[in-house]
């Protein structure tokens, strides 16, 4: 039966798999514009204070802007990907879904529909100068956007005179976009695949650079706490609608999908785990939307607001249930932050702590591999790096914990292997 259904998936057209994926931005677009006619604040007006906003962690959009405007904002960034997936006709496989959903979810805070632009011209310049499709480097430059800020703090930050300040921030960001794809390739041999947010490593190794050249002209970029702080029953409702309808496409896809959704949790997670060639795109929706239930319980039992950094980690979740993360490899991750934070005594309903809960399952190929004990000890790694890593890049990585988690699971690895060669 699984045979059969994995056949059939095949028959699914790449068209109709970017339209379930471009079911989130148009919900986002419908949802934002109504929000924005309730809340008596015009989309333009909060689009443009979104988008001269320096964006540097963390920089929630709801508060900046509203949350129609960042939900519309989430919608436009989307809708831009998913065209760019469609011009460069991608196949639509579980890391380009996590990429969609990942850049998604950023673009509640940090990412805008601007600052995001040079990084792909940057990458277009690239493959004009390897002499290489585009569709070779667009997933890469999907992720690098994470430093979109940098984009944003040199172009409005008051670094630069008026006028020229746009030059050099177009300039920034083209060299990021120009540089990323040849870096990336390389830090994946640090953390030996056990990070899913390789590029957040990266560019945390990136963003640190930049920062230091900046401290060395005496501009201090230091991270700030710019956060939505209501508890809105309207967002909450709308992504477990959008979560349910993941489920329901998969099982359409894939009537036995629930039967068949065990399966699943037997793959470790180890870059490269690919549920939809794995296991199958219908089983893959469902994994996506359970995981994202799953985050989104968890956040509303510890009383935490869903504001644009929770978003993030909520859908980036979703985004990676189709490559590497289920729920059997995340939760000793989960439960290492828990102990955690309970030993330091963190206020287990702040959105600091939420959002490294939320993000460190970026490292749950560690409990996928070497069992949950290791995966406790990585999630308690997690966190009391993540918490500190931040003032070297000064807050223009927004995958903080990407760069964390490289560096946890850079840390133990050869730890792990000293032990295991010492057994023999």
């Amino acid at each position: 039966m699984l045979l059969y259904n994995q056949f059939k998936e095949r028959e699914l057209r790449k068209e109709q798999k970017l339209l379930i994926l471009s079911a989130f931005p148009l919900a986002f677009l419908i949802f934002g514009i109504l929000t924005s006619f309730k809340e008596g604040i015009n989309v333009l007006e909060g689009l443009y204070d979104i988008t001269r906003s320096p964006s540097i962690l963390l920089t929630d959009f709801l508060k900046v802007g509203g949350v129609g405007a960042s939900f519309v904002n989430a919608a436009l960034v989307g809708f831009f990907n998913i065209y760019l997936l469609k011009r460069f006709k991608m196949r639509i496989n579980g890391l380009l879904i996590a990429a969609v959903m990942t850049v998604i979810g950023f673009s509640f805070f940090g990412k805008n529909i601007i600052n995001i632009l040079p990084i792909y011209l940057g990458g277009y310049l690239y493959a004009r100068y390897q002499k290489i499709p585009m569709m070779n480097v667009v997933l890469v430059i999907m992720f690098s956007t994470a430093l979109a800020p940098l984009v944003s703090i040199i172009t409005y930050g008051g670094i630069f005179s008026d006028g020229f300040n746009y030059v050099m921030g177009i300039a920034i960001g083209t060299l990021i976009g120009f540089i990323i794809v040849p870096l990336s390739s390389h830090m994946l041999r640090f953390h030996d695949g056990y990070n899913l947010y390789n590029i957040g490593f990266t560019a945390g190794i990136v963003g640190t650079v930049f920062t230091s050249f900046l401290r060395n002209f005496k501009i201090e970029v230091q991270p700030v706490n710019i956060l939505y702080t209501e508890h809105n029953t309207s967002i909450a409702i709308l992504l477990i609608v959008m979560f349910l309808y993941l489920i329901v496409v998969g099982l359409v896809i894939n009537k036995g999908g629930l039967l068949q959704y065990r399966g699943i949790l037997k793959y470790k997670g180890r870059t490269i785990t690919d549920f939809t060639g794995l296991i199958g795109y219908g089983i893959t929706f469902i994994n996506m939307g359970i995981m994202g239930l799953l985050a989104l319980t968890m956040v509303l039992v510890l009383g935490g607001v869903i504001n644009g950094p929770v978003l993030a980690g909520i859908l980036t979740i979703v985004g990676f249930a189709a490559f590497g993360k289920h729920p059997k490899n995340c939760y000793p991750i989960v439960l290492g932050v828990f102990l955690a934070g309970l030993f330091f005594g963190y206020d287990f309903s702040s959105t600091g702590f939420i959002i490294t809960a939320l993000f460190s399952t970026t490292i749950a190929p560690l409990a996928g591999h070497f069992g949950p004990v290791v995966g406790v000890i990585a999630g308690i790694l997690h966190i009391t790096v993540v918490t500190n890593i931040g003032v070297i890049h000064g807050g223009i990585n927004l995958y903080n914990n990407g760069f964390a988690g490289g560096l946890v699971a850079g840390f133990m690895i050869p730890i792990i292997d000293a032990f295991k060669k010492g057994d023999h």
